[in-house]
This record gives C-alpha cells, sequence and structure tokens, in this order.
C-alpha cells in the first residue's frame, strides 16, 4: 500500500479523507473528538511537508441533502484547537466557490470542506462528483480508515484520479489488522460481543482457523445459548441464525477450538438501572428473564483465557454496557485485555468506550477507529478504499 513516503506534498494542496462522523450532542457540541485527534499526526505531517491541506469528511446521514444540524462547523472550532492554528470552515464540498477558496490556501495552511453526504452524489461513486473533488488537490490521501470498506466517491472515486497514498492512520489500521489476519502469535484469544450475531457471523468463520479460543459475550452470545437449547427469557436473539450458530459450535468443536459461552449470567426483568437484578447460572434463566451482562463466574473463566493470550481481537461489549449495572462485565474484559501483555486490537464503540473510561487506551496496542471496516478486513473481504491505494 502506498503511504506518505511515496508522494511528494511540497507546495503542493493535499487532499484528505478523514472520518470526522462524531457525536454531537443536541446543542452541536462534539462529545467524542477521539477520531479527530487521530487524524493529527497525518495533518501534522503534511504541513510540516510543506503542503496545503484540504480535509473531507462526512457526518451522520443526511440523505444527499444539506442539513445544518449535521454541520462541520463544529469538527473545524474543534480541529483548529487541536491544531494550534485556524482551520477555514467552507459552504460546500465542491463548486466555484470552493476552487476559489482552496486555490488561495498557502502552504501551512487549513481548509475544511463541508459535510460531502449534502450531495447524494458521495455516496453514489458518481464520476463526475469525484471529478470535481479530485480538482480541489494535486494529490490525494485517505487516512479514513472507518469508511474505507465504501466504495463512495471521496474514498475510491477520487483515488483513481490523483496520486495518492494512506495516511498514518490507515497505515496503522490496516498493519494492525494485517498482523491479527496474517501472522498473529498464539495462543489467539478473539472475544466478540454486541448485540447481533448476524455482525460477527463472517468473523467467527474467518477467524476460526486462526483462533484458540473465541469468547462470546453480549447479546449475540443469547443466539448460541439457544442453539444449545438453553431457556432464555425474553432476551434479545435472533431466531433465525440459532441453526447457523449451532453450525459454528459444531465447526469449532471439529477444529479443537475453544469457543466459550457465558456460564452465568446477570438477569432483570427491563433494561433500566434501577430494576431488581439478579446473577444467575445459566440453566436457570426464567422465562420473563432479560439477559444483560455476564456473571463474575464467566469473567472469571473469561480472564484466564485472556491472561494466556498472546494475540487478543476484541470487538462488542459483553452487556448492555451504555447502562450501569450492566457495565461490569464488559468494564473487567477490559482490564484483563490491558493486563494481559498480549498484542491486542479493540474495535466497534462500547469496546473503544469501556477502554477509554478506564483510563486503558495506553496498554492498548491498538485501538481500531473503525468498527464495520475492521469487522469487514477480518472476515477476509477487500476493502474498496484500501484496494485502490494497492493498486
Amino acid at each position: 500500500m502506498r503511504t506518505l513516503d511515496d508522494l511528494d506534498v511540497q507546495g503542493k494542496r493535499v487532499l484528505v479523507r478523514v472520518d470526522y462522523n462524531v457525536p454531537l450532542d443536541e446543542h452541536g457540541r462534539i462529545t467524542d473528538d477521539t477520531r479527530i485527534r487521530a487524524t493529527l499526526p497525518t495533518i501534522r505531517a503534511l504541513l510540516d511537508r510543506g503542503a496545503a491541506v484540504v480535509l473531507m469528511s462526512h457526518l451522520g446521514r443526511p440523505r444527499g441533502k444539506p442539513n445544518p444540524s449535521m454541520s462541520l462547523r463544529p469538527v473545524a472550532a474543534r480541529l483548529s484547537e487541536l491544531l494550534g492554528r485556524p482551520v477555514k470552515m467552507l459552504d460546500d464540498c465542491v463548486g466555484p466557490a470552493v476552487e476559489a477558496a482552496v486555490k488561495a490556501l498557502a502552504p501551512g495552511e487549513v481548509a475544511l470542506l463541508e459535510n460531502l453526504r449534502f450531495h447524494g452524489e458521495e455516496e453514489a461513486n458518481d464520476p463526475a462528483f469525484a471529478r470535481q473533488l479530485a480538482a480541489l488537490g494535486d494529490v490525494y490521501v485517505n487516512d479514513a480508515f472507518g469508511a474505507a470498506h465504501r466504495a463512495h466517491a471521496s474514498t475510491e472515486g477520487v483515488a483513481r484520479l490523483l496520486p495518492s497514498a494512506a495516511g498514518l492512520l490507515m497505515q496503522r489500521e490496516v498493519e494492525a489488522l494485517g498482523r491479527v489476519l496474517h501472522q498473529p502469535e498464539p495462543p489467539v484469544v478473539i472475544i466478540l460481543g454486541g448485540a447481533k450475531i448476524s455482525d460477527k457471523i463472517g468473523v467467527i468463520r474467518n477467524l476460526l482457523g486462526r483462533a484458540n479460543v473465541i469468547l462470546i459475550g453480549g447479546g449475540m452470545a443469547n443466539t448460541f445459548l439457544k442453539a444449545q437449547g438453553r431457556e432464555i427469557g425474553r432476551s434479545l436473539v435472533e431466531p433465525d441464525k440459532v441453526a447457523e450458530a449451532r453450525q459454528l459450535l459444531d465447526e469449532a468443536a471439529a477444529r479443537g477450538v475453544t469457543l466459550a459461552l457465558p456460564v452465568d449470567v446477570v438477569v432483570a426483568p427491563r433494561v433500566s438501572a434501577d430494576a431488581p437484578r439478579r446473577t444467575v447460572p445459566v440453566d436457570q434463566v426464567g422465562a420473563d428473564d432479560l439477559i444483560l451482562d455476564i456473571g463474575p463466574r464467566t469473567v472469571e473463566a473469561f480472564r484466564a483465557h485472556i491472561a494466556g493470550a498472546k494475540t487478543i481481537v476484541w470487538n462488542g461489549p459483553a452487556g448492555v454496557f451504555e447502562v450501569e449495572p450492566f457495565a461490569a462485565g464488559t468494564r473487567a474484559i477490559a482490564r484483563a485485555v490491558a493486563d494481559s501483555g498480549a498484542f491486542s486490537l479493540v474495535g466497534g464503540g462500547d469496546s473503544v468506550a469501556a477502554i477509554e473510561q478506564a483510563g486503558l487506551a495506553d496498554r492498548i496496542s491498538h485501538v481500531s477507529t473503525g468498527g464495520g471496516a475492521a469487522l469487514e478486513f477480518l472476515e477476509g473481504q477487500a476493502l474498496p478504499g484500501v484496494k485502490v491505494l494497492e493498486e
């Protein structure tokens, strides 16, 4: 994959695709600037090499129409603070006014285009729209790993029209995920959680040949428990995936891979912080119970597997992490992964949030910024935004 070292950017305008799809509160304030901070090394490297930097991103799902609540203006203000220099916020991402503003940029200056998805042509990878974007730069850098699984005008179309390379964040993501897929040091422990098994089936299938242990928590564990014939009460389940879960259990057993499910769970009658809750063995879940977290015996069993690992991949929480009484399992896994000393790769919003909240991010080998993109990469799929940088 081509990197920044393959580009001459001195005195040039560099068009950089970033992923500034950050969470905003009801007042339009950024509640988590992790994705903005993650791009700073690439922006600074380009500025240090004498480039003018033109940044482009999407935010939210405006469905091809301008929507003031999804403007990137708050991002420009925060980025300006982080960089310690002004960031020019433009009113659109294409058009004569944008082209004039970008052409006027001097080396060392930074501009941010307005939300790409205010134009439907972006997600359609429209060739004419890609040409309009490409006209804004002399070279192109993709630092948006979180959007690399989408073949959009800004991630795939533009890369075909300009000399192009991966930014430092994109490079780190691909190297870390590549290490897990192609050169993992055993024992390899995969920890999967989150609501749905359907999101992770491809990952389990692809990693069965590499993993020594797969630990399953979160809502997706319920589908596996159902496949074992257990009572799961009113818990979240995907009935149409039960047969596939049974098949995965059989495949893991045939390959000698330990696929571990919860042995005890925290249950409550409703998803609420004040709901009465109790911890029960998995064979004592009642017909009206909701399974909302893994129990302490499961935590200990999972911790023992994690402690012996040399390579760890974790994606998805072990319970309803956003409701405090059901966050204990996820937090315990976060601490176990940080304490393991293994090469650790953590992705997915709630897993990353657990790591950040516990102040453990600096003890994780790689915290991925791309949930969906990381999962598709681990499934063995080619990501359009990465593939085009290799061609």
